[in-house]
């Protein structure tokens, strides 16, 4: 096999491998039945750990999406969460555009214990021109054609229990899955008291359509006070926003 017949025959093995589509166990391969089976659920599966504590799934990425506890500096503790959607079918493009629907974030309800009704999480979500031109809005972007590589962009979502919050999310894109980093570059209020100085939280979330369906992991690491830990759970506050983010995804995919 020589000359154009061999080039055309690497060409097309390299494409049927980076056409494969692969299972859980692939990007997880030693997570736990007990583990998977909560993944599965509605409620999905949740872990809080320590800033000495290790990750219990340690995700098999690949690529240039490396996902590994130092990426998010050196936080008080982490939350490690998966959500396994069954029968989701999209590609990395797709997955990409729904992100991109920054605006229909607010559309997202929550139910909210102390006022026992849904409401949004995010009243008011808005793409912003930049950490220096907070009040400079920009519309959503119609929808890519063609994935580009990498993308930043800046948003404030307005929290229902913490206000104005100011993030920075970059999006990279490999053939298979998109990587979502999300770190706030203003400080993170809760009423009068800072809760998360400015680039102090770090939220990775990364998205892969598998056999089983879709796969949404997310590693979410905060620096906090001691008395802003007493007083709230930050597990729990995390826990909700990757619910309201994770619905959000799926109706961009619909």
């Amino acid at each position: 096999m020589k000359g154009p017949v061999f080039f055309l025959f690497i060409l097309g093995q390299a494409f049927y491998g980076a056409a494969q589509v692969r299972q859980v166990r692939d990007i997880f391969p030693a997570i736990r039945t007990r583990q998977l089976n909560e993944a599965l659920s509605s409620g999905g599966y949740l872990y809080s750990g320590t800033a000495a504590e290790n990750l219990t799934l340690n995700p098999r990425t690949g690529e240039n999406l490396r996902i590994v506890k130092a990426s998010l500096g050196n936080p008080g503790f982490f939350v490690e969460a998966l959500r396994i959607v069954p029968r989701r079918e999209a590609g990395p493009l797709q997955i990409y555009n729904a992100l991109q629907r920054i605006r229909s974030l607010k559309k997202q309800l929550y139910h909210s214990a102390t006022r026992d009704r849904y409401m949004p999480l995010f009243p008011d979500t808005v793409r912003i021109e930049g950490p220096d031109r907070i009040r400079s809005f920009l519309p959503d972007p119609p929808p890519a054609l063609r994935l580009p590589p990498e993308n930043r962009m800046y948003v404030r979502l307005t929290d229902a229990n913490f206000g104005h919050c100011y993030y920075t999310i970059l999006l990279t894109a490999g053939t298979q899955a998109i990587l979502c980093r999300i770190t706030n570059f203003k400080t993170v209020n809760f009423g009068p008291i800072p809760v998360m100085r400015e680039n102090t939280f770090v939220s990775l979330l990364y998205i892969e359509p598998v056999e089983e369906g879709l796969v949404v992991y997310c590693l979410a690491g905060a620096e906090v006070s001691n008395f802003i830990a007493k007083h709230v759970n930050i597990s729990s506050a995390l826990s909700k926003r990757l619910d309201v983010i994770v619905a959000w995804i799926l109706d961009g995919l619909q």
